[in-house]
């Protein structure tokens, strides 16, 4: 579904040249998360907007179901990431002046639905992530935790075949964080989506299918540790 081939990145700060990406190669498959581990600043959220086509590499190919997203028409890129693409970013992008149900409506009005068919569509998505009765809520009445999981809503409802989460968790509980999670495994699994998710969330790793980490640009097969439980002396 998803595929980079030796992709390159970089960045120029200043007089420094900065690799986000430095040869990556990655697949994601149809049906399948996988975590995207690193710390800050390894690479990961310029991993995503590679694949979503916001960036393009400057070497090296990213293609999505056999097409060469580096190399779409920004018109194309843009059709690519409303009928395909499901993104959550980190800062939730919500609209100030609609609710709740409206901004996980976004994508579904984008698509040329009829507003009381997008908000039917949309309605079982923010009861899915746990925030169904706050649906008429606006942002600013919404903790971040909430306004993540609309944010993780509104990336679902048009369907998409390939899902890019960055932090999905960051804001949750662990609780909540765990059903979001494990909503996004069931969803990936019964549907046939592909999900390349970045995290520092270690309960990812009970729902993924795959653990990559990435480091000064450089992706690693091996999976992360889990941080070491102290005990009490």
């Amino acid at each position: 579904m998803l595929e980079l081939h030796e992709v390159v990145k970089t960045y120029v700060s200043g007089d420094e040249r900065v690799r986000a990406a430095d040869g990556i190669s990655l697949t994601v498959e149809a049906g399948e998360l996988v975590a995207l581990y690193g710390p800050s600043g390894s690479g990961k959220t310029t991993l995503l907007l590679l694949a979503a086509g916001i960036l393009r590499p400057d070497s090296g190919q990213v293609r999505y179901a056999g097409r060469d997203v580096g190399a779409m028409p920004e018109r194309e890129a843009a059709a690519y990431r409303m009928h395909d693409v499901g993104i959550i970013f980190q800062s939730f992008h919500l609209i100030p002046g609609a609710t709740a149900l409206d901004n996980a409506t976004v994508k579904l009005l984008g698509r040329g639905a009829a507003r009381r068919d997008a908000r039917r569509r949309a309605q079982p998505w923010l009861d899915r992530v746990g925030i169904g009765s706050k649906a008429a809520r606006h942002p600013a009445k919404l903790s971040a935790g909430e306004r993540q999981r609309v944010a993780v809503a509104r990336a679902l409802a048009n369907e998409p075949r390939l899902l890019l989460a960055d932090e999905p968790t960051g804001n949750l509980d662990s609780e909540s964080g765990r059903r979001v999670l494990a909503l996004l495994a069931e969803i990936c699994h019964d549907q046939g989506l592909a999900a390349l998710l970045a995290t520092h969330d270690p309960a990812a790793l009970d729902f993924a299918d795959r653990a990559l980490q990435l480091r000064d640009g450089r992706l690693s097969e091996a999976p992360p540790q889990r941080p070491a439980i102290s005990e009490a002396p």
